[in-house]
């Protein structure tokens, strides 16, 4: 069987896995990282969306094999070492931008890579046209786009903080 050797939210993981095997396998099965979820096995909904190497990519469609030798960042290594939300985790919460939470990982692993690949800003046109591979059942979009745009202030270093969601 193949090896795979691939940085984790930081930490080194080598495992034997079969040439099938798909990324968000080895995450939830063999790495136990479940924030990473399975919604359609399609690559339609974007519940699976993690981070290689800095890129969104949906881990329910890339081999594990595909990830050998790289970084990857999946939505439990956003959070800094002391329980320090990053900013677009912050927006969620702080925008209700989620209800049964299941799209929500990555929701913020999509949000977060558009944002970073719009250093000038988002329009909410554009918010809602890079979500299109996300697919959320519960909130309608409204509040997720407004927490992405909130974060994107921030994540830009145009804003210190969250600015708090009006009542």
């Amino acid at each position: 069987m193949p090896q795979v050797t691939l940085t984790v939210n930081g930490q080194t993981h080598t495992a034997e896995v079969e040439g099938r095997t798909l990324l968000v396998e080895l995450l939830r099965e063999t790495l136990r990282l479940t924030g990473t979820h399975v919604g359609c096995d399609t690559s339609q909904c974007g519940a699976c969306v993690v981070h290689i190497d800095g890129e969104s990519v949906k881990a329910c469609t890339t081999l594990a094999v595909m990830a050998n030798g790289s970084n990857v960042t999946t939505i439990e290594g956003l959070a800094a070492a002391d329980g320090t939300l990053h900013p677009m985790q912050e927006a969620f919460r702080e925008y209700h931008a989620l209800q049964c939470g299941f799209c929500t990982p990555g929701m913020v692993m999509s949000a977060i890579d558009l944002v970073k690949k719009h250093p000038d800003g988002l329009t909410e046109q554009q918010i809602r046209e890079g979500l299109e591979g996300n697919l959320c059942r519960c909130t309608g979009y409204h509040n997720i786009v407004k927490a992405i745009a909130a974060a994107a202030e921030v994540m830009h270093g145009k804003r210190a903080e969250i600015a708090r969601a009006a009542e």
